[in-house]
């Protein structure tokens, strides 16, 4: 309660772990209702334009495969008991699962069974997409558990011609050029992969939607690999437009926040995220590219090449409990999502204000008290720190450094360096 006894306002951090929490149950897969169940729950947050793609589409080197439903799944023993049970957790029916209706011994059964047994307790992640399979994923101790004997087995699946399914929402800016932000929805029961990753986008779509970006910004929601594959190629006539990106993965643990640079490792948004998490002083790590991992590295393949970097916390099989059930909503904090939301907010300011200007008195320092910029620095606690600003922006306002350089080189902060250059542009000194 305030001091006024009023309830306190829940924080972006506990909106997200809400959002979290809300899609964890539901089964998602590469395709399938699942998707759309994830998609149809982010739309009640954003407005989002949902693409539907056929069976058979052949998007590059890829098709796109049957769609795979489930609504139930259960190994039963002889008392009709479900030992393991699909509606107690989607993680326990392997991914793309064949339809089966059978009986059987546990002999018979076990090879269809994984589990961790150096985690006896925790559910699996295992999938089988491009090859007809079923199976069962349960805690090591349950399958222990089990007795010698026959089993009722059954998958209540199709996997049948239907559709892929991905989204996006645009928020336009002040030029077509765009900067893309992906997150896959693929992923079942996993809170720090995949969810957390959507409920800092869907946030940071919101958060960029109440202003007026310079860029404009494109949300991808879609499964992995395929589904960015898939983009890519409906998308190829637009790729000269998108300047930038950020894949968003594994955004809710309580580890140290890492970057993974674009292909290029030497693109405009690899040193926007260099400068705002050393400046931020925050722990972090920035890595290499790799062509291992999320959906940078379909954006970053040789043919598209895009200045596309990877966001995350502790990145994709860094911790133990990735791809098991104990990546569940407790695993997440509301802490850990709004450090990463703040950290995208505070490099895309960055990227959209990052511009090359050019000197409009380039002979000797030209004098800034008689336009009065001296004079607005009055009071100011950081009036010195203003005034380097400026003359550092018009030393090296040649037209081929950008602000993001003057920040480096003086050691200024990017923020003091953007609003010395907007003063000095409404004085007629610079131009972009």
């Amino acid at each position: 309660m305030t001091a006024s006894g009023e309830q306190p306002m829940p924080s972006a951090g506990e909106h997200m772990h809400a959002l979290v929490e809300r899609l964890y149950p539901l089964c998602r897969s590469i395709t399938g209702d699942g998707v759309r169940a994830t998609l149809e729950i982010v739309g009640e947050y954003l407005p989002l334009r949902v693409h539907e793609v056929a069976t058979g589409t052949q998007v590059l080197d890829w098709t796109v495969p049957q769609e795979w439903n489930i609504r139930d799944a259960y190994i039963a023993d002889t008392a009709g008991n479900r030992v393991v049970d699909f509606a107690a957790s989607s993680l326990h029916v392997l991914g793309y699962s064949v339809p089966v209706s059978r009986t059987m011994p546990l002999a018979e059964l076990r090879p269809h069974l994984h589990t961790l047994p150096d985690h006896p307790n925790w559910i699996p992640y295992r999938t089988s997409y491009y090859e007809p399979e079923w199976g069962f994923c349960l805690a090591q101790a349950t399958l222990d558990a089990l007795a010698d004997g026959e089993y009722e087995v059954r998958i209540d699946s199709t996997l049948t011609d239907g559709h892929l399914t991905y989204a996006e929402h645009v928020i336009p800016g002040q030029v077509p050029d765009e900067v893309i932000v992906s997150c896959h929805t693929c992923h079942p029961s996993l809170a720090n992969d995949n969810l957390a990753g959507i409920a800092v986008a869907t946030f940071l779509a919101r958060a960029l939607a109440e202003q007026t970006p310079y860029y404009t910004y494109r949300f991808i929601y879609a499964p992995g690999t395929i589904g960015a594959i898939t983009w890519l190629a409906r998308n190829q006539e637009r790729i000269d437009r998108i300047k930038h990106g950020l894949v968003l993965a594994c955004a809710g643990d309580r580890g140290r926040l890492t970057y993974k640079q674009s292909r290029r490792g030497d693109a405009e948004i690899d040193r926007v995220m260099r400068h705002v998490l050393s400046a931020s002083q925050r722990p972090h790590r920035v890595t290499e590219f790799t062509p291992y991992g999320y959906d940078e590295r379909q954006y970053c393949s040789p043919g598209f090449d895009l200045g596309v970097g990877s966001l995350s916390r502790t990145p994709y099989a860094g911790y133990a409990e990735y791809h098991t059930s104990a990546d569940n909503p407790g695993f997440v904090s509301p802490e850990a999502m709004a450090d990463t939301l703040a950290v995208c907010r505070e490099a895309f300011a960055v990227l959209d204000r990052n511009r090359r200007y050019v000197n409009l008195s380039p002979y000797g320092e030209p004098q800034l008290g008689r336009r009065g910029l001296y004079d607005s620095l009055g009071g100011r606690s950081d009036a010195k720190q203003a005034q380097m600003a400026m003359l550092w922006v018009l030393s090296l306002s040649d037209g081929e450094r950008s602000l993001l350089d003057v920040a480096e080189r003086s050691g200024l902060p990017f923020d003091t360096v953007a609003v010395a250059a907007d003063a000095l542009r409404g004085a007629g000194l610079i131009e972009a």
